[in-house]
């Protein structure tokens, strides 16, 4: 049975997405590997220190061992994995490069919101390169909800989803797709599921994304 392992910063992910991953890879194991401490590192610096990274490159060497492939559910380590991929020994996905792709493909005005920093950039030249690779031109606006996450972290998910909410209804006037740079960005703006600017979260074709490719390459 091939395995798959996850990587997570945020420890309810792994129960999160088990519905999500036996749906979309039947007949595969997953491991979970959580590392809260990678996070929180890289939001007291502002982004991945070389010692952060030096760590993220032992998580994911840890990861791989006994693994067929490994997924990265954090968006602020999936520009860092991508970059260290080359020195593991099996393929390195990271969540939300499935979310940029289909965003790429709804619109030239991108709309990205984010409650950390530390997703922001990455999020935002992960869009670039994806446009690019696709031949798209596209046009980005990004947001960044201050002090919304720090509201959720201190139990305040009604404050949280009121920023969150704020800076969407800024924003989508402007846009043809909204992404949310973290997944925990979601319920607040469950209401707009359906509305005349989409919203898109990155587990569902972040999943989808990766179950393609590993089931072309594992086939049953």
């Amino acid at each position: 049975m091939p395995r798959l392992a996850l990587l997570h910063t945020v420890p309810a992910l792994a129960e999160a997405l088990r519905p999500r991953l036996e749906a979309a890879l039947p007949g595969w194991d997953f491991l979970d590997l959580v590392d809260a401490s990678l996070l929180a590192d890289a939001i007291r610096d502002g982004g991945l220190s070389a010692q952060t990274r030096a760590r993220l490159a032992t998580r994911l060497q840890a990861a791989s061992t006994g693994a067929d492939a490994v997924l990265v559910t954090c968006s602020s380590l999936g520009e860092a994995a991508d970059d260290l991929a080359s020195g593991v020994s099996v393929p390195v996905f990271r969540i939300d490069r499935g979310m940029a792709q289909q965003a790429v493909k709804m619109g030239a005005r991108i709309g990205i919101l984010a409650t950390l920093p530390t997703t922001l950039g990455p999020t935002e030249r992960l869009i670039r390169d994806t446009a690019a690779a696709a031949g798209h031109a596209v046009g980005i606006g990004a947001r960044l909800c201050e002090g919304a996450f720090d509201r959720l972290a201190a139990g305040d998910r009604a404050a949280h989803d009121y920023m969150v909410q704020a800076s969407f209804a800024e924003l989508a006037p402007h846009v043809d797709v909204v992404v949310l740079a973290q997944a925990s960005m979601a319920r607040a703006l469950a209401d707009h599921a359906g509305g005349p600017v989409p919203v898109l979260t990155s587990p569902e074709p972040g999943i989808a994304a990766v179950a393609a490719a590993l089931n072309a390459s594992f086939p049953a």
